[in-house]
């Protein structure tokens, strides 16, 4: 596997002399890590060991992206393969576990409709066909079902948060576990920290919410103690539990993502209460190199944020 050059120096010197080598450097990483992902799930498939992957991660690792181009190299191997996201099977927000202060416990295993789940798997373990809910997280409820089909010799990718909680392992126990995350921090010469793994996580997640979920900057820096707090309590225990580990880090990201990111940071007051936050993500995000968003392939993890 290739080495990740995760100091600020040389990815500002490759972004300023050469960007397309630093986004074609940080892709084939990635794309050479879902082969090897690919062929491990075959060679589990073809001992007869099951018909389920597994794929956990935290907030903003990738985990729809990695699933897609999963099933898409499983595909290419000659097996079909079927993304199911644990996120649909949220529990609309009527029917959510509450903290001790009364509000929604969204990070709890339990947040998820576990009886629907089970009854889903086992009706496309029995007969090859369920209805699969949608979950929009801007009107908080499930918009529509669809009908999933698969085949005797097809593979399910099943993804979410909790993936690997025994809560949902135990629903498939010969399943490939897969567990993925920004595994690399970015260190300036010095080997100084510029971005750690959960700040690189927060600046995508950043981004993806002010696009795609109508949530601010602010109010998502204002949530990332909780999320990252579930994080801790209930992902982090199971990771042991993973057949095999991948690491979304894509050193280009930030040079890419500080052009969209910083202006949603500059809005935020420095007296309120994500100020010093967002300050220092700023300040972080400014030594950056800038590069256009063009130059991030259609097909990169990366559009999982930027659209």
């Amino acid at each position: 596997m290739s080495v990740i050059h995760n100091e600020l120096d040389y990815i500002n010197a490759l972004a300023a002399s050469d960007p397309a080598a630093l986004a074609a450097q940080s892709e084939a990483r990635y794309k050479n890590i879902i082969a090897l992902a690919a062929e491990k799930a075959l060679g589990k498939h073809a001992g007869g060991a099951g018909r389920t992957i597994l794929l956990a991660g935290p907030s903003s690792s990738g985990k729809t992206t990695t699933a897609l181009r999963l099933a898409q190299a499983l595909g290419a191997r000659g097996v079909q393969t079927h993304r199911v996201s644990l996120d649909d099977f949220y529990y609309e927000n009527t029917h959510m576990p509450l903290l001790p202060d009364g509000t929604p416990d969204i990070e709890s295993v339990y947040a998820l409709d576990l009886p629907l789940l089970r009854a889903t798997l086992r009706c496309l373990e029995e007969t090859g066909r369920a209805d699969v809910p949608h979950f929009c997280f801007k009107e908080g409820k499930r918009t529509r079902w669809d009908p999933l089909t698969t085949g005797p010799n097809d593979l399910l990718v099943l993804e979410g948060l909790h993936a690997l909680n025994p809560e949902i392992t135990q629903m498939a126990p010969q399943a490939l576990k897969i567990y993925i995350n920004v595994s690399s921090r970015i260190y300036d010469g010095k080997g100084g920290i510029v971005l750690n793994k959960r700040s690189l996580r927060l600046v995508r997640r950043i981004l993806r919410d002010s696009q795609f979920r109508g949530t601010g900057a602010a109010e998502t820096i204002g949530m990332w103690p909780g999320v990252t707090a579930g994080e801790d309590r209930y992902l982090s225990p199971c990771k042991k539990s993973a057949d095999v580990r991948v690491n979304t880090i894509h050193i280009y990201e930030p040079c890419v993502f500080a052009g969209r990111v910083l202006p949603l940071l500059e809005e935020i007051q420095t007296d309120a209460p994500a100020g010093r936050q967002a300050g220092q993500l700023a300040k972080a995000l400014r030594r950056f190199a800038p590069l256009p968003d063009k130059i991030v392939p259609k097909d990169s993890l990366l559009r999982e944020f930027l659209g």
